[in-house]
């Protein structure tokens, strides 16, 4: 094993085992929230307030849309049913603190004030005179009726116009802040026709299918996070909503205990009086009128900030208690978290596992190839081949535990084939090819063809590939030169081939031989051409054969291989050509006997024939 690959093995290792530590520490099982309740919240659409806290209620709603799990719903549901309770408290609370301390006057609301009072004594004088106008009509005689009926009619349209006056000095004392009564009423008329009459915030639908891949748990885990960060600010709302709460619930009640002290007739309701005994009643004759009015009023304000009081620690504990849903809740996403956490790292773990057994497969391998009695260049490609195959399982291995299996198999197939056979084109249609090649019209092994210009023996025939054993070309000598070359059977396929061997590898080689001048040359014209004819008399009948055999057109039954020969004139004599047919395999033992019997003929060795006719011959 390299260096390189003994410090990556090290390091992988490591990880490994801090893998698996986390693997075995997040092993424990997810607990489960229990509900304390089963009344349904409803959504609240409405806008964000400040006389009215409606929080509470906006962020269970904001939580329960989070709510996927099962174990999730019954809590939320829980903290939708207690926000709302909070926030009718809320509403009544306010509502009593907003009529028992109005708004101070500014000249704007003054002046409304003063024109809703006006027109109020208006709205009731016009009432009254129309009681009155009716309660006429029916005892007056008929020839008076006409005349009441016509005032009543007016009467009724003053009545109008009045309520239609009052309800505008209304809405805008209600825009300017001095009737904040009413504002908050209808506040609390929208909070209950928005939260109790829409369907439930939380997710009806089924829980997400849980997918596998490392890539997946960390998108979930990171969700599961931002649930958690979510529940524990709404905690820490819930505990300082709270906390100012009993701050002011403090403060109300030393407030009501002083004035308690401050009044005779009811200092033994404070805290401070130890004893608990009641003083005798003051007599109504020993008190004026306006002392039992203003005791009266301070009663009543003692006893409206007590109910205060009361709804104040009501709603202290509805946080309380919510604080402790969000708490919870919050448990149960602790659990997934650490579940979701215990699947990645063992996801973790297994692409570590994998890539460490790869380092020492690799080196393993080498070590095996380094053995084995080949070739240099064999065993460095078998190397390469183990080793990038190793690689490639390695890889898909950990890319299948990054992102799962697929979830449409069918289409991920199909484009998993698109994708192939756009890559592996080539080798597809060569593979095509090797049947082509197989077939009638194809090549077998020793056959001579010419291939995109190479020229060459067949000495192998692949499913992939056409390997040649080069040969010069057929107007050359023809004789192998030593290379392979190595073809891809596609050009079967996309190009074209020729195959010499599919009619006996005939071909036309040609005589060239020069006469001397100053002699009649048709003798050895002849002699020549004799010699020719008796050497190529076989391959001649045998070439003529085989071509008619490989072509059934009667326009090709005419086809001759008969010897043809040419004369021209040259400098220093007469050239004679002579064309011939023959195999290619004995086109150089036949040129050289050719030659040696022209030599021959030229030196007088063979006597020219007895007719000295000359012949002229034509290039078929």
């Amino acid at each position: 094993m390299r260096r390189i690959q003994k410090t990556a093995a090290i390091v992988i290792s490591i990880l490994v085992i801090f893998a698996a530590y986390g693997f075995w520490e997040t092993r424990q099982p997810v607990g489960t929230g229990v509900s304390k309740g089963n009344e349904k919240a409803k959504s609240d659409n409405s806008g964000t307030v400040s006389l009215v806290d409606q929080s509470p209620l906006k962020t269970a709603q904001q939580l329960a849309q989070l709510a996927t799990m099962p174990e999730e719903k019954p809590l939320a549901q829980e903290a939708l049913r207690l926000a709302d309770f909070l926030v009718d408290l809320t509403f009544d609370s306010a509502l009593r603190e907003a009529l028992l301390h109005p708004p101070a006057l500014t000249p704007e609301t003054k002046e409304i004030t003063d024109r809703l009072q006006k027109t109020e004594k208006i709205l009731k004088a016009d009432q009254d005179r129309a009681k009155q106008l009716a309660e006429l009509l029916g005892k007056a005689p008929e020839s008076k009726q006409e005349g009441l009926e016509v005032d009543l009619v007016q009467a009724e349209a003053d009545l109008e116009l009045d309520q239609d006056e009052v309800d505008d000095a209304k809405l805008d004392l209600t825009r300017a802040g001095g009737n904040r009564a009413d504002k908050i009423k209808a506040m609390k008329k929208e909070h209950e026709e928005t939260a109790h009459g829409t369907s439930s915030a939380i997710p009806s639908g089924p829980a997400p299918v849980d997918q596998v891949g490392l890539i997946y748990r960390i998108q979930q885990w990171i969700m599961l996070h931002q649930k958690q960060l979510a529940l524990s600010k709404a905690k820490q709302q819930t505990d300082s909503s709270a906390a100012l709460l009993a701050s002011q619930h403090n403060s109300l009640d030393a407030e009501l205990d002083t004035a308690k002290e401050k009044l005779p007739e009811l200092s033994y309701h404070a805290k401070k009086n130890k004893s608990g005994e009641v003083p005798s009643p003051v007599s109504a004759l020993e008190k004026s009128r306006e002392d039992s009015a203003n005791l009266l009023k301070a009663t009543e304000e003692i006893a409206s900030k007590q109910r205060t009081l009361s709804e104040y620690d009501q709603r202290i504990e509805e946080l309380k208690e919510l604080g402790t849903i969000y708490v919870q809740w919050s448990d149960i996403v602790s659990g997934h978290q650490r579940q979701i956490l215990h699947r990645a790292l063992l996801g973790l773990l297994f692409i570590l596992v994998t890539a460490l057994i790869g380092l020492f497969l690799s080196s393993w391998i080498d070590s095996i190839v380094s053995r084995i009695p080949m070739d240099r260049r064999q065993v460095e490609s078998l190397r390469t081949v183990t080793r990038v195959s190793s690689q490639i399982l390695a890889l898909a291995l950990i890319l299948l535990v990054l992102f799962g299996p697929p979830n449409q198999l069918g289409t991920f197939l199909g484009l998993a084939g698109a994708g192939l056979t756009v890559a592996l084109k080539d080798f597809i249609v060569s593979f095509l090819g090797w049947f082509v090649l197989m077939g009638k019209n194809g090549i077998r092994l020793a056959d001579w063809v010419e291939i995109n210009g190479v020229t060459g023996e067949v000495v192998q025939i692949g499913p992939f590939h056409t390997v040649l054993l080069e040969t010069g070309n057929w107007t050359d000598s023809g004789h192998p030169t030593g290379r392979r070359v190595t073809f891809t059977n596609s050009y079967a396929i996309e190009g074209h081939y020729f195959n010499f061997s599919t009619t006996g590898q005939w071909l036309w080689d040609e005589l060239q031989v020069v006469l001397p001048g100053g002699q009649d040359p048709y003798p050895m014209v002849e002699a020549i051409h004799k010699k020719v004819l008796q050497a190529t008399q076989q391959s001649m009948q045998e070439a003529e054969k085989e071509w008619r055999d490989a072509t059934s057109s009667r326009e090709m039954s005419g086809i001759s291989a008969q010897p043809a020969i040419s004369v021209k004139p040259v400098v220093g004599g007469v050239e004679l050509g002579v064309r011939y047919i023959t195999r290619a395999n004995e086109r150089y033992l036949l040129r050289t006997k050719l030659y040696q019997a022209a030599i021959d003929v030229l030196g007088g060795k063979v006597p020219p024939p007895a007719s000295p006719q000359p012949s002229a011959a034509k290039n078929p």
